[in-house]
Parts: C-alpha cells; sequence; structure tokens
C-alpha cells in the first residue's frame, strides 16, 4: 500500500541509513551507496560527501540522485525520492556534528566529529529538492 504524503515525509525524516544512486555514465549500471543523510517533513534533503569522491563527481555531473531508505520491522516500508541537485556548498563542523548526532548515540558524536573532521578530507553539502516519490508499506511477513 502506497504511503501518504505525511507517511513518507515522516518515514524518510526518520534516521534511516540510506542508498543513493546517481548516474554513472553511458554502459554503467547507476553508483548506489550507503549514505547517512538529513531531511525534515516538507524540506529539502541534504547529504555530506567528500569532494575528491567518485559519488560527488557523479552527482555534480548527473545534477540530481535518488535516495532509497526501508525498514524491516514493525512493517516492511520503504521510500524512495528523487529531485536535482538545488545547491553545493562547503561543509562546516555544525553540520557534521548535526548529521553525526542523527545516527550515532550522544556519547559517540564528540570523538567521532573529531576524528572525521580532521581525517575525511575536504566535505561538502549537497541539497536535493524531493521531486518524485516512490513509497509503500508492504505490511509484515
Amino acid at each position: 500500500m502506497a504511503l501518504t504524503r505525511a507517511e513518507r515525509e515522516q518515514f524518510l525524516a526518520e534516521p534511516h541509513v540510506a542508498a543513493l544512486s546517481v548516474d554513472s555514465g553511458e554502459g554503467r549500471a547507476p553508483l548506489t551507496v550507503p549514505i547517512w543523510y538529513q531531511y525534515a517533513p516538507g524540506g529539502n534533503l541534504w547529504i555530506m560527501t567528500a569532494l575528491d569522491s567518485r559519488k560527488y563527481r557523479l552527482i555534480e555531473a548527473a545534477g540530481r540522485f535518488s535516495l532509497m531508505a526501508d525498514r524491516l520491522e514493525p512493517t516492511i516500508r520503504y521510500v524512495s525520492v528523487e529531485g536535482p541537485v538545488i545547491d553545493t556548498v562547503p561543509a562546516t563542523v555544525e553540520q557534521l556534528r548535526e548529521i553525526s548526532a542523527r545516527y550515532l548515540p550522544a556519547e559517540k558524536v564528540d570523538g567521532y566529529v573529531d576524528f572525521a573532521w580532521k581525517n575525511h578530507g575536504e566535505q561538502v553539502v549537497v541539497h536535493l529538492r524531493p521531486e518524485r516519490w516512490v513509497s509503500s508499506d508492504l505490511g509484515t511477513v
């Protein structure tokens, strides 16, 4: 059963690790990788990635990407969203802290942020405007 707009937006706002897919060129399947993301219902979503990553180069070339988040319990549910990149900006340590706090236990955030900011290289934040949605709740198995 397809989710309502409110249900799919609320689901996407939960801290799921998403699968990001982006066109990787003629003769190649899309690049699909796991990623953390940030989203609030009704808004745009954003991801953070390395400026020198293949993922970022492909997103920049395609100008759009998709994310798919899913879960298995209490029911099998997924939301997929696709849309254009509307902005790309250098990442800040505050954004790294925000997205890290979404996924990590509170006591792990400071250590992770310190490590990532020093060791992951220059990062960018890529903003996507949700344009197309596919969602479903498949019930229990």
